[in-house]
C-alpha cells in the first residue's frame, strides 16, 4: 500500500477571518505552480486542510518541492481508507511494517472531527494500537517518545492514516501580500532579507546593479544564482539588470567623496522606484541592517531615503550578522554570496565614507549635475531575466505567483 496523497496543514493562515479563502486560494495556485513537472497531481483544497493526490507521482519528490511552499505549517504523507475499523487497522499496519526496525517504538495519535465515528480517540488508539502490537515482531508502546508517531484522522469523508509529520516552510502564501522590489547586490543580506519577505506573503522582483568593466559577468552571474535559490520558494523570480556604470563614474568625477556611498545609494534607490512603479509594486526590499556599514546608519537611511516616498522594507533591520548568516545558509545562500566576484556597492567604496551625512549638503552636491538623462538611460537599457529553481533562464512570465 503506497501513499496516495498528501495531507497539509495551514498554519497562521488558520488565524484568518472573512480573508482566509483569498490566502487558501493562493496557496493552492502556488503549489500547483510549483508542482507543476508532476502532470498527474490534483490539489483540493477545504477550509481547514488541503490535500495533494498524487495519481502515481513520486511521493518523495513532491515532499521535497512542498518543503519550500511558504503557507504551509507542516505536511503528511497519508493514505485514505473508508472510515471502518478493519481498513484503518489495516493501513495502520501497513505503516507501521514499511517504517518499522527491531526495537523501535511507536504511539497512535487519533483525532475524530466525526464525532459520529463508533470509537472515541481513546478507544481509537487502543483498538490501532493493540492490533500492531499482534502484528509487528519487537516493538513497543511509547506514549512520550515514540520513535513512530502514528497519526489517525477520521473526518467526515472518510480516515487518513500517516506516520509521518514534516515541518513546512510556514508564513504567508508568496503574493498574498503584494508584490515588491528587492534590491539584490551579491551579498550575504539582500537574499535573506528577500527569503524572510516572501515568508510573510510578498512576492519579489529583484533589482541588481552591474558596472561593467567594473563588474564582471561573473559578479552578474553571482546575482542570478541567488536569485534562483529564492526562487525555490516562488517557482521563479524576475531579476532586473541596471547598466549603472555611467552612473557611477559622473558620481565619483562629481560628488565630493566622503559623499559619494549616499550618492550611489540615491540613484539606486531612484531607479529602483521607477521599476517599482512600471511593476506594479507596492514597496522595496533592502538587506540594510542597522549601523553594519556607513550606509546604514540612522543618519545615512535618512538621507538616502529622502528620493522616493515609497514604503521600504528591511527584514534584517535589528539582526546581528551571526544571525543573518545562519539564515543564508540554511537556504543556501551563503557559499554562493562568498565566492570573490564584487559587485558595483563594494568596488566603489570610498576610504572613509560618511556615516552622519547631511541632506541638505548631498542636495546641493547633485544640484549640480542633470541626473535624469543618466537616469533614464539606464532604466531603458535594463536588461529582464526570469530565472527559476532549477537556474534556467525561463520564458514564462511570473503571473501564476503575482
Amino acid at each position: 500500500m503506497n501513499y496516495d496523497r498528501i495531507l497539509i496543514r495551514y498554519g497562521e493562515m488558520s488565524l484568518k477571518g472573512r480573508n482566509r479563502k483569498h490566502f487558501v486560494q493562493k496557496l493552492k495556485k502556488n503549489i500547483k505552480f510549483i508542482l507543476r513537472d508532476f502532470k498527474q497531481i490534483q490539489i483540493q483544497s477545504e477550509w481547514d486542510r488541503m490535500y495533494v493526490l498524487l495519481n502515481g507521482e513520486p511521493a518523495e519528490e513532491v515532499i521535497s518541492s512542498l518543503k519550500h511552499v511558504f503557507g504551509i505549517q507542516s505536511f503528511s504523507p497519508a493514505i485514505k481508507t473508508e472510515k471502518n475499523i478493519e481498513a484503518i487497522r489495516a493501513a495502520a499496519l501497513e505503516i507501521v511494517r514499511r517504517a518499522h526496525t527491531p526495537g523501535n517504538t511507536f504511539k497512535v495519535s487519533a483525532r475524530r472531527s466525526d464525532k459520529t465515528f463508533e470509537y472515541d480517540t481513546n478507544g481509537l488508539n487502543h483498538a490501532v494500537g493493540a492490533h500492531i502490537l499482534i502484528n509487528v515482531e519487537d516493538i513497543k508502546v511509547d506514549v512520550k517518545n515514540p520513535d513512530l508517531n502514528l497519526l489517525v484522522e477520521i473526518r467526515h469523508d472518510a480516515a487518513y492514516i500517516s506516520g509521518q509529520v514534516i515541518q513546512g516552510a510556514g508564513g504567508f502564501p508568496v503574493a498574498s501580500s503584494g508584490k515588491a522590489m528587492l534590491m539584490l547586490s551579491g551579498g550575504i543580506d539582500s537574499p535573506v532579507a528577500g527569503y524572510l519577505t516572501m515568508k510573510r506573503g510578498v512576492g519579489i522582483e529583484a533589482v541588481h546593479f552591474h558596472s561593467p568593466p567594473f563588474t564582471s559577468e561573473r559578479a552578474k552571474q553571482k546575482a542570478l544564482d541567488l536569485a534562483s535559490k529564492l526562487a525555490q520558494y516562488s517557482g521563479s523570480v524576475k531579476v532586473h539588470i541596471v547598466p549603472f556604470t555611467e552612473i557611477q563614474e559622473t558620481i565619483h568625477k562629481q560628488i565630493p567623496e566622503g559623499y559619494t556611498m549616499t550618492a550611489t545609494r540615491r540613484m539606486m534607490l531612484r531607479i529602483v522606484e521607477e521599476i517599482r512603479q512600471r511593476q506594479g509594486a507596492l514597496a522595496i526590499v533592502t538587506g540594510e541592517s542597522l549601523g553594519q556599514v556607513a550606509s546604514q546608519t540612522m543618519d545615512s537611511m535618512f538621507a538616502i531615503n529622502d528620493v522616493t516616498s515609497t514604503p521600504i522594507l528591511r527584514p534584517l533591520i535589528t539582526m546581528d550578522k551571526i544571525d543573518i548568516i545562519k539564515i543564508a545558509e540554511d537556504i543556501d545562500t551563503f557559499e554562493i554570496s562568498n565566492r570573490p566576484y564584487e559587485d558595483c556597492c563594494t568596488i566603489f567604496t570610498p576610504p572613509s565614507p560618511k556615516t552622519r551625512p547631511k541632506l541638505d549638503k548631498i542636495q546641493a552636491f547633485e544640484a549640480k549635475v542633470d541626473w535624469s538623462p543618466l537616469l533614464e538611460k539606464a532604466i531603458n537599457h535594463t536588461e529582464e531575466v526570469i530565472v527559476s529553481a532549477r537556474n534556467q533562464q525561463i520564458a514564462e512570465d511570473t503571473d501564476d505567483f503575482f
